[in-house]
């Protein structure tokens, strides 16, 4: 298990190209661009989520990877939370490997129940461009990330956007991360918290009384 610490700053799609220049210039390089898709599993009746977890299944490039995450805590757009995440041989789910390496017992015993009912309930699909930034001896990965939440209601297709920078605390102290944070906000005053989870905002879609965006949650 290791606990994931890590800022979400919302920001208009518009001003992506700016923020990737200025952490170009903080790292001397360029960002590493790839594609994602995330497909998030549940039950019928959001087991997980009521136990406040997420299991995911990603699409990287050369690989795929199971993440199962507890819902943590959120304020201020800081998220800490546990997470379990691993390779497998390829696009489907191996709970059983989650289930060994799983050891917080209330989260273990909630994806083990739910384990038989699972099914895909939504997906997110977007671009990412990474930056590794050194700062008060910390090691932050920085990323933007450009695309959609999605799923599918009856038939009917609901989306809803995706924009946003994430910086993740990798190694040393959270000082550093609080005052990347800071430092960037402080230059881009339309960067603002953003504290619910890409998972939260697609159970949010998942809600037959949402409105989405061909359709559109906000």
């Amino acid at each position: 298990m290791s606990i994931e610490r890590e800022i979400k700053l919302a920001l208009p799609t518009s001003n992506h190209d700016e923020i990737a220049k200025d952490l170009t210039k903080r790292t001397g390089q360029e960002g590493q661009k790839i594609h994602l898709t995330n497909v998030y599993f549940d039950t019928a009746n959001r087991a997980l989520a009521k136990a406040k977890s997420a299991l995911r299944l990603r699409g990287a490039p050369g690989q795929w990877l199971q993440t199962y995450k507890t819902a943590g805590e959120s304020a201020d757009g800081m998220h800490s939370r546990h997470e379990w995440e691993m390779p497998v041989a390829g696009e489907a789910l191996e709970v059983d490997k989650l289930l060994e390496h799983c050891d917080d017992e209330h989260a273990r015993n909630a994806l083990r129940n739910a384990a038989p009912e699972l099914t895909a309930l939504f997906r997110t699909d977007f671009d990412r461009v990474i930056w590794n930034v050194e700062i008060d001896g910390a090691r932050i990965e920085a990323v933007l990330d450009l695309g959609e939440v999605i799923t599918d209601i009856n038939g009917a297709r609901r989306t809803t956007p995706i924009s946003e920078l994430e910086l993740e605390l990798k190694s040393g102290e959270e000082a550093g991360l609080t005052n990347l944070a800071a430092q960037m906000r402080g230059a881009f005053l339309y960067l603002q918290p953003e504290n619910a989870s890409k998972a939260q905002r697609g159970y949010e879609l998942c809600n037959p009384k949402a409105e989405g965006s061909n359709g559109g949650v906000k």
